[in-house]
């Protein structure tokens, strides 16, 4: 593998670790011509500069039992998906050009992935013009709302479609639809995160299905004027606020029937539940979204303000409107795919979940376990 220093910016093979593996042609001009770039913000192929070009039998952990049509499939780089999530791995089938993926793991599960490494690459590349509006996206800076987002899919689908004779593999399909609800939601300009658009809880959930509130609603420890008006203006769904209460302070919450409750409990005021013994919780001072476990008394950062909160559950909600835009295997046998991409385009806009400080954090830990990215 010919690489000198860190200026080099692409990783290329030479015709002799070619050798026999790789026997088609255009692969073989790219791979020891132009290369692979080392990372893109998909993927990466630094496991050719760890380990050179593998065999997938020969990089399997453990025994496995490979049909005759995997063992010479060659490793070349991993897909970069969210933290905590397992990485499936790139796989080049050298005869055909084709690109598959698989968890070493458990390879037997290959998925189609591209026709070959030039169209791979540019996908990818499009899926970042996408992630920073620019080159065939660029018409879309500081476009927001739902028909931004509409306008965005099928531009990124029809360039999918256009690599793969209108069969697109399931990764590429969830980018199409699921990486473009970032453009949902503006920048914040009033204290918040994000400025939802007018209505667009009541188009999601339904109308009379959202909760707004009123000046004599919030308790003297909701202080903070930006979620004031967003709970006024804009409200939150019913499903997760309980509305027959009106905000009480944690303290009132619970009163005698919970002891061990944090040392600010008059400045966090419940919201609703998130499960039977999971609380959500607003912190009246800073307009932080927490949750408050009740078996173990502990408060774990959910979203950064009430605005991304609003985003989040309109995200969740929106992944179960357009199943009928998700084919059978992106819903059922590569949900992992679906989740890895709902991570990153809430962490695009909420990054609560991404901490440098470990901790447990309740929307990931819904994707990742695979529970249909729904409440």
């Amino acid at each position: 593998m010919s690489m000198t220093d860190a200026e080099v910016t692409a990783i290329t093979l030479t015709e002799a670790e070619l050798d026999r593996w790789v026997t088609h042609a255009p692969t073989r001009g790219l791979l020891t011509g132009p290369g692979l770039p080392p990372d893109t913000g998909l993927l990466t192929f630094a496991p050719l500069r760890t380990h050179g070009l593998r065999r997938l039998a020969d990089a399997t952990d453990g025994p496995c039992r490979l049909a005759d049509e995997l063992r010479d499939r060659l490793v070349i780089g991993e897909l970069l998906n969210p933290a905590g999530m397992e990485r499936e791995s790139i796989l080049l089938d050298g005869a055909t050009g084709e690109i598959t993926t698989a968890y070493l793991v458990d390879p037997s599960g290959a998925r189609p992935f591209a026709p070959s490494l030039t169209t791979m690459l540019r996908f990818a590349a499009v899926t970042e013009e996408l992630a920073g509006l620019r080159g065939r996206f660029a018409s879309l800076a500081g476009q927001y709302g739902p028909g931004a987002v509409g306008e965005a899919s099928r531009r990124l689908l029809a360039l999918f479609e256009e690599g793969t004779d209108g069969a697109v593999p399931a990764y590429w399909k969830a980018a199409a639809l699921i990486r473009p609800l970032s453009l949902v939601a503006a920048p914040g300009v009033a204290g918040l995160a994000l400025e939802m658009p007018g209505r667009l809880l009541d188009a999601e959930f339904g109308h009379g299905r959202v909760a707004r509130f009123e000046e004599v609603d919030f308790p003297a420890t909701l202080t903070h004027g930006p979620t004031r008006r967003f709970l006024r203006e804009t409200g939150l769904p019913e499903e997760v606020v309980d509305t027959e209460l009106l905000l009480p302070t944690l303290t009132e919450y619970y009163a005698a029937e919970c002891e061990d409750l944090p040392a600010h409990a008059d400045h966090l005021i419940h919201l609703g539940p998130l499960t039977p013994d999971t609380t959500l919780v607003l912190d009246g001072r800073t307009g932080a979204i927490l949750t408050f476990s009740e078996p173990d008394a502990t408060l774990h950062p959910l979203n950064t303000d009430i605005s991304t909160l609003a985003y989040t559950l309109w995200l969740l909600h929106h992944e179960r409107t357009i199943d009928d835009h998700l084919s059978h295997e992106l819903t059922t046998l590569a949900y992992d795919q679906l989740a890895a991409a709902m991570i990153d385009t809430l962490t695009s806009l909420d990054p609560t979940g991404t901490s440098p400080v470990p901790t447990w954090h309740y929307w990931t830990e819904l994707l990742r376990d695979g529970a249909g990215g729904v409440l």
